[in-house]
């Protein structure tokens, strides 16, 4: 029976068994059967085909549910799993490898499935979970068995006051990403404060504004062999990625639905930072060679901008998934990061901010100006990205045929010279046709060439598109801080609030506003380096391509000589 649904979130199909969906688009579900984590449907383009389950939501009647949650699918479970894949060597123990046990079953997922971490009616920003998962005093009801709620009109930042009553208005749009990310309630002083904070992210101020105090122990992660394995005498197969940190230079184990584990905790927890985003998942042809190479430099890319933050790289659940090699302390540690207090909103009490001062409309141009330039650079990206894919796609089809087609067309000619033999010259004959076939050759060396250029181009520009596509949301957070603050100091001024309270909110708006600015600095800084290398790559790739077309092309040039 045909279902209605609606898509939570855009993805882009990359063979033909899948279609592509936008967010909010309404589609047409055929069975709300999951398979391995994936539904067919139909779009409202009138394409049908299979997308992830997990980016969409079932639309049901008053009377029923109006989300279905795939967490009891192979698509879902986020309680449960060992991280430990069987080494590519048998012949070698290592002793980050385990067999899962009886209540640890995370491998019964596909390796192509999404974590779905929490219910909930609509995503968050950056994909966090509605706040009223995470802030019970702020919206009247219990979800933590360790937080004990207090009294619904309480302010934790409030003193007692006969304008009790008089606290800045909540946003009528609950759907807001400002108010499903908790920033909301964290700026009016809703969010519960922890009597000790474990963990600290400092902020403070550089030549260009605040940044990120940097990681104090930098590394990098290697992302190498991608090797298919088995389990259950062969019944179920995947890949494995071996990784190895630099600052323990001793390689672990990891499956891509681990990875995808740890971006949903990454989503869950950091509210106001831009989570590159993982490779795309693919419902079919996982074990082709192409695919997986293409993953692997992809999860390279993103491992090199995951280790390059100053606060994600010292991330313990990022940690814990580098280097545990230990069953029973990966179980502890997977667990401790599931229930990681400091998250979303939460996470924002983990951040120390310098004392300058900083005029709040002075942020607000400074953010407006970034808006823009995100903007034009999402474009940009775009227009580069189909313009390199259409590249591609020639050099794969369109000019290896013209180039073929030349060959042939000369070799013809030699065949026809070859009729009249008391006219024929050998040389000029065994000349021409060598000719045919060294633009034959030359079509194929263009159809081998994006694999050394145009690819690692799309690469980098596709982890591109997934930062910027953040940004947005982070944006609307820093804007809903700063309508509270103007709103605050209005109602302190009209004398309907205390100006402590106004203070309080001023101040929280202010770490709102440096995280957002530590932010987008750090973008700056990858993006000047990450183009440039690019470009550099790109163009060096490009140097030695068509020298090498040169030199085939001279060798054939010398043999009409002294002919």
């Amino acid at each position: 029976m045909a279902l209605k649904a609606r898509a939570l979130y855009n993805f882009q199909s990359e063979n033909k068994e899948e279609i592509s969906i936008q967010e909010n688009e309404e589609l047409v579900i055929f069975s709300e059967n999951s398979l391995d984590g994936w539904l067919q449907g139909q779009n409202s383009r009138g394409e049908t085909g299979l997308f992830p389950a997990s980016y969409v939501e079932i639309l049901r009647s008053r009377s029923g549910s109006n989300y279905t949650d795939y967490s009891g699918s192979p698509a879902g479970s986020p309680g449960h799993d060992s991280f430990y894949t069987t080494p590519p060597n048998p012949g070698i123990s290592y002793q980050g490898s385990f067999e899962d046990d009886d209540d640890d079953d995370w491998d019964d997922w596909d390796d192509a499935c999404t974590v779905v971490e929490e219910p909930r009616s609509a995503p968050g920003t950056n994909g966090h979970p509605s706040p009223s998962l995470q802030y019970p005093a702020a919206y009247g009801h219990h979800q933590h068995a360790g937080y004990h709620a207090k009294p619904a009109l309480e302010r934790q930042d409030s003193m007692s006051s006969s304008k009790r009553g008089s606290v800045v208005g909540r946003n009528l749009n609950r759907f807001s990403c400002f108010v499903r990310s908790g920033v909301e309630a964290f700026i009016l002083g809703d969010v519960p404060l922890m009597s000790k904070i474990a963990e600290a992210y400092c902020i403070e101020m550089g030549s260009k504004g605040p940044q990120w105090r940097a990681n104090p122990h930098p590394f990098i992660c290697s992302v190498e062999d991608p090797t298919k394995q088995t389990k259950f005498k062969g019944i179920k197969s995947y890949i494995s990625y071996k990784l190895t940190p630099s600052n323990i230079n001793s390689p672990v184990y990891r499956r891509y639905k681990h990875f995808d584990w740890l971006y949903n905790r990454l989503l869950h927890k950091f509210t106001v930072i831009s989570v590159p985003h993982l490779p795309e998942k693919q419902a079919t042809g996982r074990f082709e060679e192409d695919f997986i190479e293409k993953r692997k430099r992809r999860l390279i890319l993103w491992m090199d901008h995951m280790t390059s933050h100053p606060v994600l790289s010292q991330y313990e659940g990022f940690q814990h998934f580098l280097c545990c090699r230990d069953e029973k302390q990966w179980k502890l540690g997977k667990r401790r990061a599931e229930k990681d207090e400091m998250v979303g909103a939460s996470f924002l009490l983990t951040i120390q901010i310098p004392t300058e001062h900083q005029d709040l409309q002075d942020v607000e141009d400074r953010v407006d100006a970034f808006k823009a330039f995100s903007k034009k650079m999402d474009d940009s990206v775009l227009q580069l990205t189909n313009v390199a894919s259409e590249l591609v796609r020639k050099h794969v089809g369109g000019f290896r045929k013209e180039f073929q087609k030349l060959g042939n067309a000369f070799q013809a000619i030699s065949h026809s010279f070859h009729m009249d033999p008391p006219y024929s010259s050998d040389a000029l004959n065994n000349a021409i046709s060598h000719t045919g076939k060294t633009y034959e050759t030359v079509g194929e060396m263009f159809a081998e060439q994006p694999k050394n250029d145009l690819f690692l181009m799309l690469d980098t520009l596709s982890l591109y598109q997934g930062l910027l596509s953040n940004f947005p949301d982070i944006i609307h957070l820093q804007k809903g801080a700063f309508a509270k603050v103007k709103e605050s100091q209005r109602m302190s001024d009209e004398g309907r609030m205390d100006q402590e309270e106004a203070d309080g909110i001023r101040k929280r708006c202010r770490v709102v506003g440096f995280a957002l600015q530590a932010e987008m600095n750090h973008f700056h800084e990858r993006r000047v380096a990450d183009f440039k290398r690019m470009m550099q790559s790109y163009l060096k790739q490009q140097i030695v391509f068509y020298q090498r077309v040169s030199q085939q092309l001279e060798k054939t040039l010398r043999m009409y000589d002294n002919l």
